[in-house]
């Protein structure tokens, strides 16, 4: 006999780093039947992912899929297949995330080169040119939307830097894929690996990835073997694209069909139409923000849409808000990670979390809550933010 109840989470309005809300169609396919993962009716659907994340990705890369684990699985995996000991990759640091491919690239046996920029910047392209010059350099690793940041960096010029100079580029995209622009091949990023959980709003668990051909002829003429066997992309590649498949790893079989059906509500409402949204409500966002007479963190001209960071104002206590958010009003924001804790306030607009209700919402109950703190709110955030909406179009 027990006394512990069944799990019956309260719903919370996610407007954190991650994860987002997920759609009902989402929720519903998580409770779909479980198949074996080397049925021909899963496989079709492991197809039909491959398919879909190649047009999200948007890339004709063949080896497009989801590996098992978070968004960190697809990290592991780019450095650890690519990076051998010894290479020499260039990291640029300007952020919390960008320090995990550090710890990686080191454990690997890399020697990295750190370009680094002040939180909240971005990377300069020229700083990262500078090392190219002077160094025969294996890889370019960068975070393309950095959470801990709001900042959106500039991969296009960075990968055009890379490939002068004869490095591969590694983008970390989980905070971006499915809600900013993350044109792979247009940007010719060689391996770009995303998170299910945030602006795809699938459940936490898979991370997408994709190798193009050039990357993966780099690693299958590796001098050592590849040091993780759940993480080898040679092996995957036989299980997702082999004839016969190749068994590798019992597959998160729901969680596959919840990142499915996150895949298309993505393509149905059109990937162009969903990049502008989180544009169109991230501006709102801000708008009503500064009406409140906050003070942005990231470089205005360089801000994530799918998150936005602001400073929280002198003697409002960053825990007691949170707090005060998550128990009264039902909301989740995140604080600020490394140097920037205590500092910044992290909100979220990602794929179903990003709706026109959740920023006039926030809003409101961010203005409450200052006004508790003792801080002056000049007023008007809801209307500054539905002034943005209306201009645009949005219903």
């Amino acid at each position: 006999m027990t006394d512990i109840k069944p799990v019956s989470p309260f719903p919370r309005i996610l407007l954190g780093p991650g994860p987002s809300n997920m759609p009902p169609e989402v929720v519903a396919a998580l409770g779909a039947p479980i198949m074996g993962h080397m049925d021909p009716a899963f496989t079709a659907i492991m197809d039909n992912v491959r398919l879909m994340l190649g047009q999200v990705f948007q890339t004709r890369n063949a080896l497009t899929i989801q590996l098992p684990g978070g968004g960190m699985a697809g990290m592991q995996a780019a450095f650890t297949n690519l990076i051998e000991p010894g290479d020499t990759v260039i990291i640029g640091m300007a952020g919390y995330f960008s320090g995990r491919m550090l710890s990686i690239a080191e454990r690997l046996g890399a020697r990295v080169i750190k370009v680094e920029a002040e939180w909240g910047t971005v990377i300069p392209p020229e700083a990262i040119e500078h090392v190219l010059r002077r160094e025969k350099v294996k890889a370019i690793a960068i975070v393309h939307g950095e959470t801990s940041t709001g900042v959106e960096q500039p991969v296009a010029e960075i990968s055009k830097l890379a490939h002068r100079y004869g490095a591969y580029l590694i983008v970390d995209a989980v905070a971006s894929l499915g809600g900013v622009n993350v044109p792979v091949d247009a940007w010719d990023i060689d391996i770009c690996y995303g998170g299910s959980q945030k602006c795809l709003s699938a459940p936490p668990g898979v991370a997408p990835i994709t190798i193009n051909e050039r990357a993966l002829q780099a690693i299958r003429q590796r001098k050592t073997a590849v040091p993780s066997f759940y993480l080898d992309l040679t092996l995957l590649e036989k299980y997702w694209l082999g004839n016969p498949r190749a068994y590798h790893h019992t597959a998160p079989v729901p969680l596959v069909y919840g990142l499915h059906e996150a895949l298309r509500l993505v393509l149905e409402e059109g990937l162009e139409a969903r990049v502008a949204r989180h544009r169109r409500l991230s501006q709102a966002l801000v708008a009503g923000l500064e009406a409140m007479g906050l003070e942005l963190f990231a470089d205005p001209n360089h801000r994530l849409p799918s998150l936005t960071t602001v400073r929280i104002p002198a003697g409002v206590d960053d825990a007691r808000v949170r707090k005060a958010l998550l128990n009264e009003m039902n909301i989740e924001i995140g604080g600020g990670l490394g140097p920037v804790a205590g500092k910044i306030w992290r909100i979220g607009l990602m794929g179903y979390s990003c709706s026109k209700v959740n920023v006039l919402l926030v809003l409101s109950a961010l203005e409450t809550l200052l006004k508790r703190e003792g801080y002056r709110v000049p007023g008007g955030a809801v209307l500054a933010a539905a002034a943005v909406l209306d201009n645009s179009g949005n219903h």
